[in-house]
């Protein structure tokens, strides 16, 4: 399993192994990223598996890839809009 935190000029990308039954939030907390990077926010709704969203509670299964996501900058929808201005 691997926890992985994407910015855009880096990534945190650390591979983990946790016994059977691990959860998302036992992954978080192995792979040291609150050590490594406190200026992480990690909230339960910005985490995901291979992009589908999961709680902390999410039961891992071998080879999954854990999400930790950033807050988004702008509303998709008003990014649209700004978009179509444009053209």
């Amino acid at each position: 399993m691997s926890v992985v935190y994407a910015e855009p000029q880096r990534v945190f990308d650390v591979r983990v192994s946790l016994p059977n039954g691990a959860t998302v939030a036992d992954a978080i907390a192995r792979s040291g990223i609150r050590e490594q990077r406190p200026d992480i926010e990690i909230r339960d709704d910005r985490l995901g598996i291979f992009a589908r969203k999961a709680l902390p509670a999410t039961e891992l299964r071998d080879g999954d890839r854990i999400e930790i996501y950033r807050p988004l900058r702008i509303d998709p929808k008003e990014a649209r809009r700004l978009r179509a201005r444009k053209t």
